[in-house]
Formats: structure tokens, sequence, C-alpha cells
């Protein structure tokens, strides 16, 4: 018996029902995507819930109240993934700017080193929150979130002539209503480690760490309704067996504008998380591994840490600066700072060594004439 189907003259004469359905199923990505596909769909994909889903699914640290209601007052969850989804790109690190630019100008006052107090003054700690997620293998291990920036009460406190870091772990779990260890595991798809010696010959485990561990940390200052995210998704880098032989150091982070900041001009913040292995397959159990570190700093060309006070001027800009969703840019924005920053260390180390050279031949040249003279 043949089967009859009614003709559809137009997308449009569907369901409007089905049609939320549908996109309801997709991420980020493929909304987006699909938004432009008809008038329909680019209709139906401004509904704010659609996109409290994406971003439920995507960062599980904004099924909180008071997140969703932090995002809802900041400008919406399809705001709220336009800032975030797409990665910090800085393209301002091109290597004729440190040939040409001195580090330190002899021009830059004190003053202007700290930074213009006035806009300072517009500045509170309190008005950041940082939303963080870590996923290993698409399975969220943690999620927190920390409201202003901790030991930053005060305008003449240490906070603001002290090296600026975050330890999140530290101070999330105080607020947070599930402050229970993070930890991974065989059954979550770690590989087992017979012993830490044989882990330190093959490597399984830290390749297996630096292919499955995703973070990211959201920033979002509340004042200006400006939100963006500061990690790389994937490690930059890291140290396997340091400071101690079961601990793993993966650092992840981006390149963020310091222009009228700093006199570098450009600064890396520093993401860095620490695994240390509690149980090896040896022991009786399976491999386990704990999260012990969650941190974030800034460091500029030298390496040396920022301020509390430049350190939140640097992260207010960070909000507007450019961003990109194709990955290969992020991580060419940072291998290029690295290598910039490994040729200036380069140089100063030749600007060194000749002055050490200079220093040894004066010593000599003094002491053959003070002989010279008395003979």
């Amino acid at each position: 018996m043949a089967m009859s189907v009614a003709p559809v003259e137009s997308v449009e004469s569907l369901s409007s029902d089905l049609f939320y359905d549908i996109l309801r199923r997709l991420d980020g990505p493929t909304l987006a995507s699909a938004a432009c596909t008809c008038a329909a769909f680019c209709s139906i994909s401004k509904e704010e819930k659609l996109w409290e889903n994406v971003c439920s699914s995507m960062w599980p640290s904004t099924n909180r109240e008071d997140v969703k209601s932090l995002i809802s007052f900041i400008g919406g969850f399809r705001k709220f993934y336009a800032d975030c989804f797409p990665l910090i790109v800085n393209k301002e690190v091109t290597e004729h700017q440190w040939n040409n630019y001195p580090e330190y100008p002899e021009e830059w006052t004190e003053a202007e080193y700290y930074g213009d107090m006035d806009e300072f003054e517009s500045i509170s700690p309190s008005d950041f929150v940082s939303i963080v997620d870590i996923r290993y293998k698409d399975k969220t291990i943690c999620s927190k979130v920390l409201w202003g920036i901790p030991n930053a009460n005060g305008f003449d406190g240490w906070f603001y002539n002290c090296p600026f870091r975050i330890d999140l772990l530290t101070y999330a779990a105080r607020d947070d209503e599930n402050d229970g260890e993070a930890t991974l595991s065989v059954s979550d798809g770690l590989p087992p480690i017979a012993s830490m010696e044989r882990e330190r010959k093959d490597g399984k485990l830290w390749q297996d760490l630096c292919d499955g561990l995703r973070l990211s940390w959201i920033v979002v200052n509340r004042k200006i309704k400006q939100a963006a995210n500061l990690a790389s998704w994937s490690p930059l880098g890291g140290q396997r067996h340091w400071p101690t032989d079961k601990d793993f150091v993966l650092r992840f982070g981006s390149v963020l504008p310091a222009k009228d900041i700093l006199p570098c001009q450009v600064v890396e913040c520093i993401l860095s998380m620490k695994f240390r292995v509690i149980h090896t397959e040896g022991e009786g159990v399976q491999t386990t591994l704990k999260l012990t570190e969650l941190s974030m700093q800034l460091e500029d060309m030298e390496g040396s840490h920022v301020n509390g006070r430049n350190s939140l001027l640097i992260l207010k800009e960070a909000l507007s600066c450019c961003r990109s969703k194709n990955y290969s840019e992020v991580l060419e924005s940072c291998h290029l700072y690295s290598k910039v920053q490994s040729e200036l260390k380069e140089e100063k180390m030749r600007i060194e060594s000749r002055l050490d050279r200079l220093c040894i031949l004066g010593g000599i040249s003094a002491y053959v004439m003070f002989w010279y003279y008395i003979l």
C-alpha cells in the first residue's frame, strides 16, 4: 500500500515547536550556523533558553542560580556565549616591536609605571567574578566560582603592590556548596600506572593529561558588564614530576594587552593546574590523581610578576580585546610571545656576558697599571 506524504510548501510552514526541539539539541557553533539558514531558525535562535542550555552544557558552573542571575544582569546567555566561546588573540605581539621599543624607557615616570590612578579608582576587585570549569575527556571534573579577588580589601593594602595571584582552590571552596576534592581515576579513562618509575620512562599518563584536559577560566566584570575566557582550552606546556616525583603541572593561559599600563605592552596570563598521584596500581587500588592547585598570575616579558594594581587594569582591558574561534590563531599568538620572550632573555644574557668581560678586562688592566707604576 503506497503512502502519501503531504507536501511542505516552505520551511516556515512547519511548527515552531518542531524547530525549537531541533535547535535545543545543537551545540553553540552549530546553533549559530543554523540561525543563518532561514528566517524561522534566526528568530527562534534568539531565545535565551536555547543559549542557556548551550552555556550549561559547555560551562557547568553556569547552572548555579547566582551565576544565572549574573549572566542575565550583564546581557544574557547569548551575549555571554558570544563573549566567552572565542579565545583571546593578541596580534600585537610582533618581533619588531621588541627590537625597536626599549622595555623600560627612560620617559616612564614612577607614577606612569604604576598606572593611571584616576582610572584605577574606577576599578574595584569586587567587580570581578571567576567562573572556572575543568574537563577531562568531555567529563566535568571541577567547577568553581569565585566572587571578587581575595585579600584585596583596602586601597593601600599589600595586594596592590605585591605580585598578583589567585589560588582558586583555596578561596572558592569557602563559598562553594560542593567543595569536594576533584580527582581523576582509571574509571574516568585515566591510563593505569604500575609505578612512578615506569611513568617516568614512558610518560603515558603525562601525555594523556596533556591530550585530555581542558580548562575554561572566564572572568566577568560586573561593573562594565563584560566577560572573556582567559584560558587556552588545551595546555600550552607544563612540567611532569615537579616539584615532587608524583606531581604534574600543566600550564594554560593567554597573552593580554598592557598598552599604557606597562612598558612591555603585553603580558602573559598564566593559569597553572597541578595534579598529584595519590594511588598507583601497585598499591592494590586503581590509579588516582588529585587536583591540588589551580591558580592565575600575570607575568611580564622578563618573567616578573605583575602587581595587583596593574593586574586589575590589565584584566579590565582584556575583557574588550580581540578574540577568535580559530584555535590555531590562539596557539600562534601564545607561541609568538614565547619566542619573543626567549629572544629577549638571550639578548639580555649576551649583554650581561659582554659587561662581565669588560669588567674582567678592566680589572686586569687596573692591576697591570698598578704594578707598572709600583715597579
